[in-house]
């Protein structure tokens, strides 16, 4: 069916998206339309006057890329969680349009004179810090689209930025397509054994839907991390994990077939060619030009001193977890599949605890008001649902989030569940930012993504302890994005945060999941209403170091992968990538690689994600988020004067301050690692 332009739901960007009405033929019409209308208003612009004042040129600006964010945000949002053949091929067909636009904007000499000349005003020193902010992020921003280069250089940046956007969104479509590739059907029960009752659930309704007997094992999350966590049968937990670590490569039941190998040296080398182009010595210092670390000796010396603490106690579990395998269970070898098994077991065996015993305690209303609770102390919003707004899934929510004067400070949506089309993990992607430019205010917009276990039956969905902290780290997300006061969309909210940065509020709402008050209201068996009983707490909380060090020597190894791949590449050899991850895991790897590992091949973070050269970000904000709710544990835990302070300091100001300005307005100081240190069980 053809649709006119006039009858574009992408183009009625004065509402929320009309999500069911929005088809893939809409899109590129919608992205080339609101593209011409930008040149059109640029050009407009930019011939109305040599000089402007701050209001008459970046107010302007500002309307043109939140117009054209409200038109992509939905088609960018439905490609991750309604995946399908013509929207895929729509979405790729925008993406070296709006490369080239992009580009365009960053290169456009006219308006980068205009930046320059209202950066040396008269009026500059006086100007708001938001303002300046606004000025300082965008000259850098020109430097970094090649506005100092020559006509060669400027077309070459073109190039690269075109090629690496097709690059790297085929890199997440391989990826998808063979987690959801991968099925395997089971009709003897017994292979079964050791998995829980509500993981036989899960793959018994799974087979049902597939129209399959018996049941189905996936590799999306809610049945591949049962399968590696209590499967007894090894050869199960192997074919299973072989299949996971093999997603988008050469090797494994699907060899080839969607294979990231010639992408990912595509990507890096690309990568490397842009940062020197720009005058960098490589694409890790490009990625730290607007990142808090700044330069990469910070970032391997913060990352080396944590590998210094953490990695000999990691090596001292591992060994623990070895002979915990012999002795009680005569495991001769301890593989990367059997690793999950045992501990749990042995988790088990020390605490008396398991993560399948907390999930009815953590049925998903019971945590949602529990959680919304928390947020009201904290800094006195409320939060409700809210019907009759159009979604793209049944099991979508919306709500709606007002201040203690009435005020909306922002919406959300909510897809919590897995499913086939859905892209894996768990995100906040921004569907429209805060914006008041001379006209009626625009509130935020989120998407909260998660892929938990569906209800099963009658029951609701019922979260294991994880679950419920992702969920509480992509609702901080969310309101990082939702409670921001700034008016100005490229600073507003998450906007503007670097992103070693912008994990604070997100890593700062899990502290909340260990918290005895808060517990309380985000637990309650699903079928009695019993409060989570106190041993069974004690019980949890004495589990919560346990193999945590394991846990950071893993993210360590992320993080050092990452980075040593971005800096020292070596446009003259290639194919070393899975060599830098083998000498990064000699250092501090706990857990032996298996021959037929290909982690990177599905290392989504790095070559789709935005973190490239910045995995180390998680780890260094887990330093200021830890510190931060350090404040909170000073003062006896939910302080509702405390959170303010955090609302007004950091929440509400997004990225219009440097975060370490914002975090020693907040805290009195600059941030230290002790209370990350403690809170890991890593102090001395």
């Amino acid at each position: 069916m053809d649709r006119s332009t006039e009858e574009n739901p992408l183009l009625e960007t004065d509402s929320l998206p009309a999500f069911p009405r929005i088809h893939a033929e809409h899109v590129v019409p919608a992205v080339e339309r609101t593209l011409a209308e930008n040149r059109a208003a640029l050009a407009r612009l930019l011939g109305s006057a040599e000089t402007f004042s701050f209001d008459e040129l970046v107010a302007p600006m500002e309307e043109m890329d939140d117009r054209l964010d409200r038109v992509w945000a939905p088609v960018a949002h439905l490609n991750a969680v309604l995946d399908g053949e013509a929207r895929r091929a729509a979405y790729h067909a925008c993406l070296p349009k709006l490369s080239d636009y992009a580009t365009e904007i960053g290169q456009n000499e006219d308006l980068y004179r205009a930046y320059r000349a209202l950066a040396r005003a008269p009026d500059s020193a006086d100007r708001a810090p938001e303002r300046s902010k606004i000025v300082r992020d965008a000259l850098r921003d020109f430097r970094l689209s090649g506005i100092d280069l020559d006509t060669a250089g400027r077309a070459r940046y073109r190039e690269l930025q075109t090629e690496l956007s097709r690059l790297s969104s085929r890199f997440q479509d391989n990826v998808l397509d063979a987690t959801h590739a991968w099925k395997k059907p089971i009709t003897d029960e017994a292979l079964l054994a050791g998995l829980p009752e509500s993981a036989r659930a899960l793959a018994a309704q799974g087979a049902r839907r597939a129209g399959v007997q018996g049941w189905l094992l996936t590799l999306e999350f809610p049945s591949y991390q049962p399968v590696l966590t209590y499967a007894d049968r090894r050869e199960l937990r192997r074919e299973v994990y072989e299949a996971n670590i093999t997603r988008a490569s050469g090797a494994g039941p699907h060899a080839g077939r969607w294979d990231n190998t010639a992408g990912m040296e595509g990507i890096l080398a690309l990568r490397h060619e842009l940062a020197v182009l720009l005058g960098f010595g490589n694409y890790a210092e490009y990625s730290l030009a607007t990142k808090m670390a700044g330069d990469p000796r910070r970032v391997l010396d913060f990352l080396g001193d944590l590998a210094a603490r953490a990695v000999p106690r990691a090596r001292e579990e591992f060994a623990e977890l070895r002979e915990f395998a012999r002795e009680r269970h005569g495991a001769t070898e301890l593989e990367a599949w059997d690793v999950a098994y045992f501990a749990e077991k042995l988790r088990k065996s020390r605490y008396d605890i398991t993560q399948e015993e907390l999930k009815p305690y953590f049925p998903e209303p019971r945590v949602f008001a529990g959680m919304f609770d928390l947020v009201q102390r904290l800094y006195g919003i409320r939060v409700r649902q809210v019907d009759g707004v159009d979604v793209w899934h049944p099991d979508v929510r919306f709500y709606e989030i007002r201040d203690a004067d009435e005020r909306v400070r922002g919406h959300f949506y909510t897809d919590l569940y897995a499913r086939p089309g859905k892209r894996g993990g768990a995100w906040m992607d921004e569907c429209r930012n805060r914006k008041r430019l001379g006209g009626a205010l625009q509130t935020p917009v989120a998407h909260l993504v998660c892929n938990f276990s569906p209800p099963v039956g009658d029951a609701p969905a019922l979260f294991t302890h994880e679950e419920v902290l992702t969920l509480f780290h992509e609702f901080g997300h969310g309101l990082h994005h939702m409670l921001t006061l700034v008016d100005y969309p490229s600073i507003a909210g998450i906007n503007g945060v670097p992103w070693d940065a912008v994990e604070l509020p997100s890593q700062f709402m899990e502290n909340w999941c260990w918290e005895r008050a808060v517990l309380e209201r985000i637990s309650g068996h699903y079928r009695s209403g019993e409060p989570l009983p106190e041993a069974l707490y004690r019980r949890m909380r004495a589990a919560r170091n346990f193999h945590s060090a394991m846990h950071i020597a893993r993210q360590l190894e992320f993080a050092l992968f990452d980075f040593h791949l971005h800096l020292d590449h070596d446009p003259r050899a290639g194919g070393r990538i899975y060599e830098t991850l083998r000498q990064v895991r000699e250092q501090v790897a706990v857990v032996a690689a298996a021959p037929f590992n290909r982690f990177a091949h599905s290392f989504t973070h790095i070559f789709s994600g935005g973190y490239a050269a910045g995995y180390y970000g998680y780890l260094w904000a887990e330093v200021l988020s830890a510190d931060a709710f350090a404040a909170f544990e000073e003062r006896g835990g939910v302080d509702p004067e405390t959170g303010r302070r955090l609302l007004t300091t950091i929440l509400e100001r997004g990225g219009s301050r440097e975060p370490m300005e914002l975090f020693r307005e907040f805290r009195g100081r600059e941030p230290t690692i002790d209370a990350l240190l403690r809170h890991t069980g890593l102090a001395a």
